[in-house]
């Protein structure tokens, strides 16, 4: 049985399982997949069909009724990291650090809208030509964003962003040679002394799983609060912690919360600690204030360059909503902020920790900053990078935190 002949037949036994069962949700997925089961094993008699095409045609047939239609084997298959959907017709798929585009495509736009339709509503998002970007999740955390026309042009647009079941550690960065064990021990010291860090670096670096990783050293008996846009963190050793995430406007234009909402209701929890899984705007000064005021040993991230780009950036966001002078938003900053770690994305798709700087004060109108680590890459280093993250020469200039922790001042 050739491709078209599958599809047409997929077709027909859809069209009659759907016609025979008004599906809600007091219908069981069990009831379901054994209704599509006795339909295929009617249609098997009738022409030849293998024992592998006969589970095919079940498992097809459930994920288009029940589950999300032809993405669901690929949201299923664990070595693939990012789906794109680019209209009903262009499936890609990213693995290994590299996008393949697979043959697959949904039946219809209608049905592509369907599924997404299915995925944001079950995280009570709204996304429709009135508002037509949405950033939603899974069930399994994995990432989405969603563009529909008219604001994309070739059709509604899906992007899901995968996470591992399992949290990638700070062991799993060492072994891919993203961090070295003495920078990795570095870090976790910084995180138990409670010293501020600020996670940057471009799309793709690795900012979410760096931030999961330094999650993994702090304290088990703390108090924390996560912010986010859409819950993405997987942090498991914490039992005391309260996860908050945003809310878009409804149809009215009301009832929407956003991230400088959180992290000022965030501080009446009695928060040891914040995370704010990424600043984009002007809920920067809310963070820089949060960090300012007692809750030491905040964490979280932005889009940048290089170090000294994401302090422009945070200088630039913190100016979007405050008439504050920029004298003032460069102390705020060098107070708050104690340790910035830039990631970056090689051309061998590679993620590498490639600095680690101190923040220092700032002083005629610049922010200091105090490079410890810095990646050098080796000289020859051809499509595959080779190197190693450094110890520069550099003291560390603020050891306050280590000695109120308790913690020796190794540097």
């Amino acid at each position: 049985m050739d491709n078209s002949e599958k599809e047409l037949l997929v077709g027909s036994l859809r069209k009659k399982i759907r016609e025979s069962l008004d599906i809600g949700k007091d219908v069981k997925d069990e009831d379901i997949n054994e209704l599509i089961t006795d339909r295929v094993f009617e249609e098997a008699k009738l022409r030849s069909m293998s024992i592998r095409e006969k589970q095919e045609f079940i498992s097809v047939i459930f994920n288009s009724i029940r589950k999300l239609d032809i993405i669901q084997p690929l949201i299923d298959d664990k070595s693939i990291t990012e789906i794109m959907v680019n209209g009903a017709e262009n499936i890609f798929i990213e693995k290994r650090g590299r996008a393949y585009s697979i043959a697959s495509a949904f039946e219809s736009r209608q049905k592509l809208e369907d599924v997404i339709q299915s995925i944001v509503s079950k995280v009570n998002r709204v996304v429709n030509e009135a508002s037509p970007i949405v950033d939603a999740r899974l069930e399994d955390g994995s990432r989405v964003n969603v563009v529909l026309p008219p604001i994309a042009l070739n059709g509604p647009i899906l992007t899901i962003r995968k996470f591992p079941e399992k949290p990638i550690s700070m062991e799993n960065l060492m072994e891919w040679g993203s961090i070295t064990g003495e920078a990795a021990e570095v870090l976790e010291r910084m995180v138990k002394a409670k010293y501020n860090i600020f996670i940057c670096g471009g799309t793709g670096s690795g900012k979410t799983s760096f931030l999961n990783a330094l999650s993994s050293f702090i304290p088990p008996d703390e108090r924390i609060v996560t912010i986010e846009d859409s819950a993405e963190l997987q942090i498991l050793n914490i039992k005391n912690i309260v996860k908050l995430e945003t809310r878009n406007a409804n149809t009215e234009g009301k009832g929407e919360i956003t991230i400088r909402d959180l992290i000022k209701t965030s501080l009446r929890m009695r928060p040891e600690r914040i995370i704010v899984g990424e600043v984009r705007g002007a809920e920067a000064l809310d963070m820089l204030q949060a960090m300012n005021t007692g809750h030491d040993g905040s964490i979280s991230t932005g889009h940048g360059n290089s170090t000294r780009d994401m302090l422009s950036r945070l200088e630039t966001m913190v100016l979007s909503g405050s008439v504050m002078p920029l004298e003032a938003i460069r102390q705020q900053i060098s107070s708050a902020v104690d340790v910035m770690v830039h990631l970056s994305r090689f051309r061998d798709r590679t993620r590498k920790v490639v600095e680690i700087v101190e923040v220092t004060d700032c002083r005629e109108g610049t922010i200091g900053l105090n490079p410890l680590f810095v990646f050098e890459e080796r000289e020859g280093s051809a499509e595959r990078v080779e190197g190693s993250l450094r110890r520069t020469g550099n003291k560390m200039q603020n050891l306050s935190k280590f000695r109120l922790a308790g913690l020796s001042e190794v540097l």
